[in-house]
């Protein structure tokens, strides 16, 4: 099947709090909890199409809140911590459950479990983050299992770097970056000062680094690059044992965080690790640079890659920077061979909503972007919370602040999802009828993903070069392809317009023979809106097809049918 994820948040998804306030404690605006996520809504999330769930903050990070008298131990520094909630990517103690999201603090692992375990009774996978490149500034595990030493136990901290540390250490100098640090007892102290996680090779990292985490070492000196992978360094095994960890819990896959940050090399040594216990185990790669894609892919032995800064940042200038939809042509063509292995999206935690006035500023100008990027190849879509809904993140949050996004730093209840959410009943009947056509239309072209065969399974075929002297179509807003299996043609055209277009697509004889579809009339079915239609499939004559503006047609011919 092609996997199409959909990406939480467990403490927004079901937070019911109407009155949050900006910078508000868990006390104040509350935290949406693992429990609440039940078979009703997993139900109502599987009904547009999805079939996995990232279930993303999940492992325990920093924090303000004070736990301590659970066990949780020691409390985080709240000068290290990003807004009320804490990073969920400062990592604290890799082997436990965030207690926000858990009902019983005690019982967070326990509660865990049961949803892997919902989840998978829904027929979705699980997947959750794997952070491999930094922890929290102060990283303790009172969850590990017997034997398990925490990062940094044995290090020697009179070095910069040392093959066996698990962090890197700048020697005699105090951590002391430009943000407040407190005084007195409350003060946060590091001495010596360790290299922060976003490679800050700096006692005195500022308030845009991620001075909330520090970097981890694989054996890389970040000093003369040189490389020490022989013995393997500890940090492996220890990274390794907590994939193991979370693989033996259920999860299906991990979406593994900035991993051109980590050595490839331990990427080739660990992925297999963990496949050779758990065969089934996806790995996804959130990379930025294209021209690492392909090593990730055969040398570092990741099943998908976040397809951002080729797909996902085409598709944002087409949208907001006036790019042509003629370059779509390009993204392929970047990535042919491994479109497969691609992860394609429009929003997640790191983006702002397309709704949002950063973006589109219209969250039904969607349909065009969102065609594309579903249904140009076989690999993954991934849906972000809320983005079905049009949710516009209008709010400021806190830490945040208004910038687009919906925060991951706070403790704060999304408005839409708190409608869709419905105390725990997601029928739709609080919806507003914009959001519940949003929905639908959302749910109408992802379920076709796994419907039709010829987009989970069938071969790709690129128009655009047959009508750019088209005098209907114009390649600057309008792109259209093939996509062909086992005897049954999609003919996908888009229109990125303001007005609409009535286009008479020229289809050249080289498409006809290689996807092996017979020439002539027939009746296909406009698989977006039910309309049937005859239409003629030549290389002579071309297909018409009327698109109204921000659309997307689908046209779903059978060869069998084709009349000569």
């Amino acid at each position: 099947m092609k996997q199409i994820i959909y990406q939480v948040f467990p403490r927004l998804l079901t937070n019911t709090c109407t009155n949050c306030v900006p910078n508000g404690t868990i006390a104040q605006n509350g935290s949406g909890k693992m429990n609440r996520i039940t078979d009703k809504v997993l139900a109502s999330i599987k009904e547009l199409g999805v079939t996995s769930v990232w279930y993303t903050g999940v492992i325990e990070h920093a924090t303000k809140t004070d736990y301590t008298d659970q066990g949780i131990v020691p409390a985080d520094n709240p000068h290290v911590v990003k807004g009320q909630a804490g990073s969920p990517y400062a990592i604290k103690d890799y082997y436990d459950i965030d207690p926000d999201i858990a009902e019983s603090v005690p019982d967070r692992m326990a509660e865990f479990e049961a949803l892997v375990a919902r989840t998978h009774d829904a027929g979705l996978e699980v997947i959750i983050d794997f952070v491999p490149n930094h922890t929290a500034r102060r990283y303790h595990s009172d969850a590990a299992p017997a034997g398990v030493e925490d990062f940094g136990a044995h290090d020697d901290t009179n070095y910069f770097f040392k093959a066996s540390n698990n962090y890197y250490y700048i020697t005699r100098q105090l951590f002391a970056p430009s943000i407040d640090l407190g005084t007195g007892k409350k003060a946060y102290v590091e001495f010596p000062a360790k290299v922060t996680g976003d490679d800050c090779v700096s006692a005195f990292p500022d308030c845009n680094n991620w001075y909330e985490t520090v970097k981890l070492n694989y054996g890389r000196d970040l000093g003369d690059g040189s490389t020490h992978f022989d013995p393997i360094p500890d940090t492996w095994f220890k990274m390794l044992n907590i994939l193991r960890f979370w693989a033996s819990k259920g999860v299906d896959a991990f979406r593994c965080d900035m991993v051109f940050m980590v050595p490839l090399e331990f990427w080739q040594w660990a992925i297999p690790n963990v496949k050779d216990r758990f065969p089934h185990v996806k790995f996804i790669a959130e990379i930025y640079d294209v021209n690492l894609y392909r090593d990730f892919i055969h040398l570092g032995g990741f099943d998908y890659l976040y397809d951002k800064v080729n797909l996902y940042d085409t598709l944002r200038g087409i949208q907001c920077h006036n790019f042509s939809a003629a370059t779509i042509t390009n993204c392929w063509q970047t990535v042919e061979g491994i479109q497969h292995h691609m992860l394609n999206f429009l929003e997640n935690h790191d983006e702002q909503r397309f709704g949002s006035r950063f973006y589109a500023g219209d969250p039904a100008k969607v349909i065009p972007s969102l065609v594309v990027s579903s249904m140009i190849s076989t690999g993954p879509m991934m849906i972000y919370a809320g983005q079905e809904l049009g949710e516009q993140a209008t709010d400021s949050e806190g830490f945040s602040g208004y910038d687009g996004r919906t925060t991951i730093f706070d403790y704060w209840s999304v408005p839409t999802l708190r409608r869709w959410y419905n105390e725990g009943n997601p029928d739709g009947s609080q919806l507003t009828p914009r959001e519940r056509w949003l929905r639908s239309r959302y749910a109408s072209i992802l379920q076709l993903c796994n419907s039709e065969k010829a987009i989970s399974q069938g071969r790709f075929y690129d128009l655009m070069y047959v009508n750019y002297e088209n005098p209907t179509l114009n390649p600057h807003r309008q792109y259209v392809f093939l996509r062909s299996f086992d005897g049954e043609t999609l003919l996908i055209a888009v229109n990125f317009g303001a007005e609409s277009c009535d286009l008479a697509i020229n289809i050249p004889l080289h498409a006809l023979e290689m996807l092996n579809i017979p020439q002539g009339t027939v009746e296909a079915r406009e698989l977006l809106s039910g309309q049937r239609d005859i239409k003629q499939l030549s290389a002579d004559q071309p297909f018409r097809t009327m698109i109204p503006p921000s659309e997307a047609v689908v046209w779903k011919i059978r060869h069998k049918d084709i009349r000569k």
